[in-house]
């Protein structure tokens, strides 16, 4: 299966094509429209200090849902779906240090994990395209963002502390008024960036060294521009030293039945 096969898809279909392992690569461009969301899950025993920990940080940690504890359906963002099961790849933290990567969390499950879903900028892709601005890694069959660990501190809740992770998108300097002006619509998607231009004034030395995704260099007449992005969860969970988190691979999100613009707008 080509990701042009499930580029104009449901969240549904995208959903049911991970779960029977018809498609294992990550979710950029898929199911253009709907919304991609980032995964967290943590024991219940964590549960409300990570609630507050996404309060305080909304904008690497836009909620979209929660699940019930025990229950892998994410009810209100995705009916029918599963957490174990529907999303290409997930990462397992312990105590602070990232111990597998697998395709399916089944025989990991308990009873007292609630799932956090959390909004990606992956779902305003398709709006920037269609307001004509290039996406670098849309331009490839396996492009990936370029993320990173940032020198931006999260604000703390209970054991919950640590830096935000951003993602860069390279964006032709005419084009960036634009840019801002349509990602800051959507909040819930981390909205408009946190940072533009060099990135040495967020603590990051060397983008070229990636921490997830793919070093996308931007051109003579491109300016780097960062996003705060849903995998800041894993960077606080190796900071804090969690005794367990479970979250999506990077790219590999699990797609929502919602749509964008009925949602955000």
């Amino acid at each position: 299966m080509l990701r042009r096969d499930l580029e104009n898809a449901t969240g549904a279909a995208v959903r049911q094509a991970v779960r029977q392992g018809q498609w294992t690569r990550t979710t950029h461009g898929v199911a253009n429209g709907y919304v991609q969301a980032n995964l967290a899950i943590v024991p219940e025993k964590y549960a409300f200090d990570f609630l507050r920990f996404c309060q305080r940080n909304p904008k690497p940690c836009p909620i979209i849902d929660v699940t019930d504890p025990g229950d892998p359906e994410a009810r209100l963002a995705a009916p029918g779906s599963d957490l174990r099961t529907d999303l290409p790849g997930y990462r397992v933290y312990r105590d602070g240090r990232l111990v597998e990567e697998v395709r399916s969390i089944e025989p990991l499950w308990r009873p007292d994990h609630v799932g956090f879903l959390l909004g990606c900028s992956l779902s305003f892709d398709q709006v920037m395209t269609d307001a004509g601005i290039p996406l670098r890694h849309l331009a490839e069959e396996e492009g990936r963002v370029s993320v990173y660990v940032s020198g931006i501190r999260c604000r703390p809740a209970g054991m919950f502390d640590g830096p935000m992770v951003v993602s860069m998108r390279p964006i032709p300097r005419p084009m960036l008024v634009r840019t801002i002006e349509v990602t800051s619509r959507y909040p819930m998607a981390h909205g408009g960036p946190v940072h533009v231009g060099d990135p040495a004034q967020i603590g990051i030395a060397d983008p070229t060294r990636v921490d997830w995704g793919r070093w996308n260099p931007p051109a003579a007449d491109e300016v780097p521009v960062f996003w705060a992005c849903g995998i800041t969860p894993q960077a606080v969970a190796m900071a804090a030293g969690i005794p367990e988190m479970i979250t999506h691979s990077a790219g590999h999100m699990l797609v929502t039945d919602i749509r964008l613009g009925t949602t955000f707008q």
